[in-house]
Parts: C-alpha cells; sequence; structure tokens
C-alpha cells in the first residue's frame, strides 16, 4: 500500500500532498518537514529508497486493539525518492510494495504530467494542481496503484477535463500572469531553465532515464 504521495521543491515548499493514511494536520505537517529533512540530506550517489524511521512510522502505526499480525500491514515502512532538477517526488508505503515498482511509477507520473502540460515545470503543478491531482487520481486510488499505463492515463486526465485546457489558455491569453501576459506558461523561462519538460525537471541531456537519481 502507498501511505502518501509527496512532492516538494529543492527549498522544502510542498508542491503535492496526499496521503492515504489518516492522520491529523499537525502530525501531517512535523511528517512532511522530517521527510523532506531525512532526502535532501541524501547525497546524489545515495540509493533512491530507504527505511522510514520509527520516529515516522510510529505516527501511523494501525489501533493495537485490532485482533490479527495482519493488521500491521498497512503501516508505512519504506520512502522511495526521485530528486529531479528542483523537485522531489516521495512515495511512503508499506514493505508489501516494491521500491523499483515505485520508482518506475514515479517515472510515469512525471512523464504523464509532461504529457499533459507540455514541458512541465514547477509552476505548472502550482497553477495546474487539478491536472496533478487528476493524474495522481488516475494512478492510485486509495493508496492502491490501479494504473500504470502512460498513454490511459493522459487519456484518462484529458476525457475528466473535457474543455479545461482550453479554458486555460483563453485565461492566459488575456494576460492573466504579469506584464508579460505569459500566465502559467512563464514557467518555461523561470523555473528549470530553459528546454522542454524533460529538460526543465532535469531529464534531458543524459537521455532516457538518466536524469533522474
Amino acid at each position: 500500500m502507498i501511505n502518501a504521495v509527496l512532492v516538494f521543491n529543492n527549498s522544502g515548499q510542498p508542491r503535492l500532498t496526499k496521503f492515504y493514511t489518516q492522520l491529523d494536520t499537525t502530525t501531517q505537517q512535523s511528517l512532511l518537514s522530517q521527510i523532506f529533512t531525512l532526502v535532501s540530506a541524501r547525497p546524489a550517489s545515495a540509493c533512491n529508497f530507504l527505511p522510514l524511521p520509527p520516529l515516522l512510522s510510529q505516527h501511523s502505526t494501525p489501533n493495537p486493539s485490532s485482533s490479527s499480525s495482519s493488521d500491521y500491514s498497512d503501516a508505512p515502512t519504506q520512502i522511495t525518492y526521485r530528486h529531479y532538477a528542483t523537485l522531489y517526488f516521495i512515495l511512503i508505503s508499506t514493505s508489501t510494495e516494491s521500491p523499483l515498482a515505485l520508482l518506475d511509477l514515479v517515472q510515469v507520473f512525471v512523464e504523464a504530467l509532461d504529457r499533459l502540460f507540455e514541458n512541465v515545470c514547477e509552476l505548472d503543478l502550482i497553477f495546474g494542481f487539478e491536472t496533478l491531482h487528476a493524474v495522481l487520481g488516475e494512478m492510485v486510488v486509495g493508496g492502491v496503484v490501479v494504473e500504470t499505463g502512460l498513454e490511459r492515463i493522459v487519456e484518462g486526465v484529458r476525457a475528466s477535463e473535457g474543455g479545461m485546457k482550453g479554458k486555460r489558455r483563453s485565461v492566459n491569453e488575456g494576460g492573466y500572469g504579469g506584464p508579460n501576459g505569459s500566465g502559467i506558461g512563464m514557467g518555461r523561462s523561470m523555473g528549470t531553465g530553459a528546454g522542454g519538460a524533460m529538460r526543465a525537471l532535469g531529464w534531458a541531456g543524459g537521455g532516457g532515464l538518466g536524469g533522474w537519481r
């Protein structure tokens, strides 16, 4: 089971927080801070998955009044992450999930965002949060991975959004976003530098999957 999906920028500002395990707001905020500190301190050469420290996992321990050892199967035990140029994509999960499969899940997640935003950057995740959540909703439901096919994910989001993309474009063309009238598209020059979506999130240059670490 996936207990949480988190996206942070390099400054620790959350761009997506989705919890599939019920936690109170105070505990969530504490976990966000601790998880980012833990992951951001790791060197580039470090492994992309690590055990969830006891201090963090104890927040999500199931109710001990339940009657069997399987009660603890939903307790989070591991962190899986990928660091792109300006963004950390982090999954908190149980030990029943394969870390390698979760790394691939993050890859598909970012590729789907790239398709939908046409060269995705950090600002797209801020202003296009509906699409961000829609993509995640196509892939994970109740902490269970239900879809990993890139084309089906993109088609599902486009079908559910309908005419929203055209409406967003008309707002941008009206000058929303500043004196340049560039709207959310200004992220192409402000966020992570020049280039397309893969380049914006740190993929380009290495070819294929070489941009992640």
